[in-house]
């Protein structure tokens, strides 16, 4: 009875839907009736034949689409476009409804007249937020057979109402198959938002990205059925665990992931201490492809890590090494990203941390530093630093000391790279002041040592090499000076000169740089000019 009671009302309202559009096509075709009878009132037949013309090579070619297209379409758009097409007409009025996404971010569901301002109807700047999400949970619920949501995503930046997420999450969960969720949470005096347990239980998300003031007490992992069968993309970001070894229970409920994004902090995890246990990050994962960790360094010695990841392509890692910390079975990384931060308290033990933590990346074929990194890298190795025999892309990023002596260790790295062909600095110089100096006194103090040996990729490999932050000053102009004399087979020298230098001062590098002797002579020196973004890799393709 059930069965046929909703296919009854399945027909009823296609019925209805079809009515609706052929009273539509009706309204059309009478206004465009309307607008081949209107008078020009200019008395020329020409014009009335152009205006006819004209309203026949008129097309209403959106709503001759089924609304199954259209529908998917609003699904790309943010919730709040998706609502505003219900004025179009009658037939869009109740589309979004039946639109599986809802995107509700409080940074851009209101104009900042409305969260700033709320004016004397409101009582505070977070009330338009919750009347509007609410009523749009409402009214999407209220229509006869609504689709179950595919998609959640919800930012709630200020004084999140925590008890009215956890109910929109479980009902979501227990009626649809959601397969992205997405919650971005700052609570303010309220408690954080305790995640309820049927995500844990999920066997249909996909994409799982958590942040903010977020409480996670995953089951424990004996619990068979508290995995995430489907699960290839998971991002943690600073929210809060119950447990020591909360987050290796959740990365063992994942069998099938793919991306993980995973930034600590100390302070979230409840009741550490000295005398409590170490924050275990196991993880065991042997379809992940991409990993993301950072934690602070100054809390290291309360973390253990051990990377056992045999897929694992990509590989950024910011902080401190502890006294854990275990890299293993990388056979097919790719690309490193590392950023480490040095621990002087015991330099012979913590060299023999870097070099163990190191071991795994000496086959990537890119790599990207922070320019204080070499130094760090190198010291473990007393008796040489091994070969890097794949590495074909190197990047040094970060600040730029005017007193920047690490020169002769980037050029240590640069002979165990016997294979590079790009080599990238994106660098901001960290004393502004010492912006586009061109005395020659000021350069003096700046002229990089050189070497008797040049390294092997300098002779026979580099090809490419960027700057990306160029301001002129005397260091960075020794570092061009010395690829662009030793590069014998370089053929681009691209500079990103930072735009808030004056066009005078502009023209000065231009020419200065213009002047520097080449190796190779097919190399060409080319200018950009563009605000710069140390993590954005638009510019530069390693």
């Amino acid at each position: 009875m059930k069965g046929q009671r909703r296919e009854s009302m399945e027909e009823e309202e296609e019925e209805r839907r079809s009515e609706r559009q052929r009273i539509e096509r009706a309204e059309r075709a009478e206004r465009r009736g309307v607008l081949r009878a209107r008078p020009c009132g200019c008395g020329g037949s020409s014009s009335n034949s152009l205006s006819s013309s004209s309203t026949d090579d008129y097309k209403d070619i959106i709503s001759s689409l089924p609304d199954c297209l259209l529908i998917h379409i609003l699904s790309f758009l943010p919730t709040r476009a998706s609502v505003a097409t219900s004025i179009l007409s009658s037939r869009w009025r109740s589309l979004w409804k039946l639109v599986p996404v809802l995107d509700l971010d409080q940074r851009t569901l209101f104009t900042r007249l409305d969260t700033e301002y709320p004016g004397p109807t409101r009582t505070n700047s977070n009330f338009s937020f919750l009347d509007a999400v609410s009523n749009i949970w409402a009214l999407r619920n209220a229509i006869p057979l609504p689709l179950p949501l595919r998609k959640l995503l919800l930012h709630w930046t200020s004084n999140c109402d925590t008890f009215l997420v956890s109910t929109w999450v479980q009902h979501t969960l227990l009626h649809g198959c959601l397969q992205e969720l997405n919650l971005y949470i700052l609570n303010g005096p309220n408690p954080p938002l305790e995640m309820p347990t049927t995500p844990f239980f999920s066997s249909t998300l996909v994409s799982l990205r958590l942040t903010g003031a977020i409480l996670l007490n995953p089951p424990p992992a004996s619990a068979s059925a508290s995995t995430f069968p489907s699960l290839r993309t998971l991002t943690l970001g600073n929210v809060r665990y119950a447990k020591h070894d909360s987050v290796s229970t959740l990365l063992a409920a994942c069998p099938v992931l793919q991306d993980l994004s995973l930034t600590v902090s100390t302070s979230k995890f409840y009741g550490l201490g000295e005398s409590a246990g170490k924050v275990n990050v196991i993880v065991l994962i042997p379809t992940l492809k991409t990993l993301y960790i950072q934690w602070p360094a100054d809390d290291c010695w309360l973390y253990k890590l051990q990377i056992n990841t045999p897929a694992l392509e990509w590989f950024r890692f910011e902080g401190g090494l502890g006294e854990e910390v275990v890299l293993e079975n990388l056979p097919n990384l790719v690309e490193a990203v590392i950023e480490l931060e040095y621990d002087d308290s015991n330099s012979v033990d913590y060299a023999k941390r870097v070099l163990d933590f190191s071991r795994p990346l000496l086959n990537v074929q890119s790599l990207k530093l922070s320019i204080e990194d070499p130094e760090i890298f190198c010291n473990p190795y007393k008796d040489g630093i091994p070969m890097f025999h794949n590495l074909s892309s190197l990047m040094f990023y970060g600040e730029l000391c005017p007193d920047w002596c690490e020169w002769d260790v980037v050029q240590l790295m640069l002979c165990q790279a016997p294979k590079l062909q790009i080599l990238a600095f994106k660098l901001t110089l960290y004393d502004q002041s010492y912006h586009s100096n061109f005395d020659s006194d000021f350069e003096c103090h700046y002229h990089l040592k050189e070497e008797f040996y040049v390294p092997e990729c300098l002779s026979s490999h580099l090809t490419t090499c960027y700057y990306k932050g160029f301001s002129g000053n005397g260091i960075e102009m020794e570092l061009v000076r010395h690829v662009l004399k030793e590069a014998k087979v370089l053929k681009t020298m691209k500079i990103t000169v930072e735009s808030n230098l004056s066009s005078k001062a502009k023209h000065r590098i231009h020419k200065k740089l213009m002047n520097f002797q080449r190796s190779s002579r097919t190399c060409q020196i080319e200018f950009d000019e563009g605000h710069l973004d140390l993590y954005s890799d638009a510019a530069l393709v390693l």
